[in-house]
């Protein structure tokens, strides 16, 4: 029998100096499965407080609030927990300061007035690349391909779910969390377990699935199960 393959959920913290837009942005978060906000922090104090007892695995930081400045406490992130990434949400629109983040690690850079869209994207592909790592991290090698694979996913999605000419009946993200599970499970998974995985009918993962088998981007072959009776297993392509 194939296991589903169940990923840890991701803990944020929120650094950001206005309560309101703090809460907002907590819920956009905890509307992407996966995601679950650990704490916020208003203040310079209050966020190194929360990192150093909690140590999550992503912040979102705004570049404006008292004491220090996200400039300053990205440099701080990147010194001192280097297992935490951090993902800048702000009004800011200086080059230097974009230019800055860029250079100083920031996974990402989203311009206020957040849109939901916009953040859900960024954060399923840091899922991804989040997965990808800890997977790495398991195997204790790498090849060119992981590292090109990393790359690539911190940079830009895959260019088949970036297409804008997507069959009808095939929703950009859904296809997004159907691709990073197949990527997460060593052993692949039926259309049943993506259905459960992803909350949607066994028929509507199945036809992402064989959209995705005729764009070339994931495989199937049969399986047999402990009836005898066979079942196509889909597995992402290196």
């Amino acid at each position: 029998m194939i296991l589903e393959s169940q990923q840890p959920t991701i803990e944020v913290l929120i650094i950001e100096d206005d309560v309101k837009i703090a809460e907002i942005n907590r819920r956009f978060i905890e509307k992407v499965d996966g995601f679950h906000v650990v704490a916020i922090a208003t203040d310079d104090v209050q966020a190194k407080e929360q990192l150093d007892i909690l140590k999550p695995n992503l912040v979102l930081l705004d570049v404006y609030f008292p004491g220090s400045n996200g400039l300053d406490m990205l440099s701080y992130i990147r010194q001192h927990y280097r297992d935490t990434d951090v993902i800048m949400i702000t009004a800011a629109k200086e080059v230097e300061v974009i230019r800055e983040a860029v250079r100083s690690g920031a996974f990402d850079y989203i311009m206020k007035p957040l849109v939901f869209n916009r953040l859900q994207e960024t954060l399923l592909r840091y899922m991804d690349f989040h997965n990808e790592l800890n997977r790495l991290n398991q195997s204790g090698s790498i090849n060119q391909n992981d590292v090109d694979r990393l790359i690539s996913g911190a940079g830009k999605k895959d260019s088949s779910i970036d297409n804008s000419y997507l069959p009808k009946g095939i929703d950009k993200l859904t296809l997004v969390k159907i691709v990073q599970a197949i990527s997460a499970a060593e052993h692949g998974m039926s259309a049943e377990q993506i259905a459960k995985e992803i909350g949607v009918s066994r028929s509507t993962g199945r036809r992402y699935l064989e959209h995705l088998v005729s764009s070339g981007e994931v495989f199937a072959d049969l399986t047999y199960g402990v009836v005898g009776r066979p079942e196509r297993v889909y597995r992402k392509k290196e």
